[in-house]
């Protein structure tokens, strides 16, 4: 056994236990950093000159391999010498963290260019370390959450979230509007090509139908087509007039998140997030259609189902114990959701486009402006206060919705060969005598 060897025995494989680091009280302006005993700093040179590399004595020994260098490179047995960090006196730092709480608005920089007007003259690290502390308890106090529960059937949040599926063999970005009810966790998720105020109120309205009833509130994000303005000093919120007709219609009271706070409605954060990486994930589709059939069948199937982290109950078990009751019902008579009128001027080819989509028109409007009136199920254009066009709604990105009367007598007939007279047949040159060709070839000689 070579020396290498012993040493290894001795030292237990090559680890060094706990007892094996000393610390050592240092003078001002030292850092203890637990330093390692003397005969293992002996050990890390003595392999160093036997061309051990460093990587493989630091393995040896269970140590830091930056350890292993720092001591070849120079450093003292017991402690390792450090320059002193300069400390503030009590004036200045107080001075440092009022002009971080105010006027630098948190920029070390500006602290130091403060000071710098006042004649003082510090180090940026050494500022850097004076703040730290507030900058600690600033993200501590950004990131702290209270978690707020509602009771049965006092609120749902919504939030929109987006994802590039494949459709069809094609790329499309699809917006997910994604409900989720405070109390019970239950979740509903609709797929739209857009995020206008019209797709906004169509999955709510939407997902109040699929939970059978009303919330008392709606909590929401700060979405233009929803929010106007929102003061983060006073709380006030100018809400959309479309939405807040909406609301009104139904009793339902809105209310909006802090701006720049999105986890206020975190379960709906969440949800977003569910819904993209489980109910799609990488899936394709051959259409859109298909895409809805999948959430519809998904949201039943799996997310009604699963095991909640918060409650640990499947939310359509709490959704029927406790908040189905405990909804408001829904409207007697349906109440318009989707009523987005758009100023559209017919193509050539007798179509208008609306959302992606064309819907064909009668081809004696061309190049006229009409008006689209899209709804829930039908798109109809409009010209002069009389419907000129109708359609089923397509929700296909991408499609052409052609109706064949619109285009009755565009096209010409192909024209026709012109007919020709029958003349009768001549007589037969071959019942002629002899002597009709005799006089031809003789040129009628005598």
């Amino acid at each position: 056994m070579d020396k290498n060897e012993v040493d290894l025995v001795n030292l237990q494989v090559g680890q060094v236990r706990p007892s094996d680091r000393i610390g050592v009280p240092l003078p001002h302006g030292q850092e203890d950093h637990g330093m390692l005993k003397p005969d293992v700093v002996d050990r890390i040179r003595e392999w160093a000159g036997q061309g051990v590399p460093t990587k493989q004595i630091a393995r040896r020994l269970g140590i830091a391999r930056n350890s292993v260098r720092r001591y070849l490179a120079g450093a003292r047995v017991g402690f390792q010498d450090r320059p002193a960090a300069r400390r503030l006196d009590e004036d200045t730092q107080r001075e440092v963290e009022r002009l971080f709480g105010s006027v630098a608005e948190g920029n070390t920089v500006v602290v130091q260019q403060e000071l710098a007007a006042q004649g003082i003259e510090i180090e940026l690290r050494t500022l850097q370390r004076a703040v730290a502390p507030l900058r600690q308890e600033a993200r501590a106090r950004a990131l702290a959450t209270v978690r707020f529960e509602t009771a049965p059937g006092q609120q749902m949040q919504i939030d929109f979230g987006q994802k590039v599926v494949a459709i069809a063999g094609e790329p499309v970005t699809v917006h997910l509007m994604t409900v989720v009810l405070g109390y019970s966790r239950r979740l509903f998720c609709r797929a739209f090509l857009a995020e206008r105020q019209d797709d906004w109120l169509e999955g709510i309205d939407a997902a109040c139908r699929h939970f059978g009833g009303l919330t008392e509130q709606i909590l929401c994000d700060n979405a233009s087509p929803l929010v106007t303005s929102h003061d983060p000093a006073t709380g006030v919120v100018a809400w959309h007039p479309g939405f807040a007709a909406f609301c009104k219609d139904r009793g339902i009271t809105p209310r909006a998140c802090r701006p720049r706070r999105a986890r206020t409605k975190g379960k709906v954060e969440r949800g977003v997030g569910y819904v993209k990486h489980n109910a799609l994930a990488g899936r394709s589709f051959a259409a859109f259609a298909a895409l809805q059939r999948h959430l519809a069948k998904w949201i039943v199937e799996v997310a009604d189902r699963r095991i909640h982290g918060t409650t640990n109950e499947q939310p359509i078990v709490r959704f029927d114990r406790d908040e189905r009751q405990a909804l408001r019902p829904l409207p007697a008579r349906p109440l318009a959701s989707r009523t987005r009128r758009l100023d559209r001027r017919v193509s050539a080819d007798c179509f208008v486009d609306i959302d992606s989509i064309r819907y064909s028109v009668p081809h004696r409007h061309v190049r006229e402006h009409v008006q689209v009136v899209v709804g829930l199920d039908r798109v109809e254009v409009w010209l002069r206060g009389a419907c000129i066009a109708g359609h089923v709604r397509s929700f296909e990105p991408g499609a052409w919705v052609r109706d064949p009367a619109h285009f009755a007598g565009l096209y010409r007939p192909e024209a026709t060969a012109p007919t020709t007279r029958a003349t009768p047949p001549g007589p037969d040159p071959t019942a002629r005598p002899l002597s009709a060709y005799t006089a031809i070839v003789e040129g009628g000689r005598p």
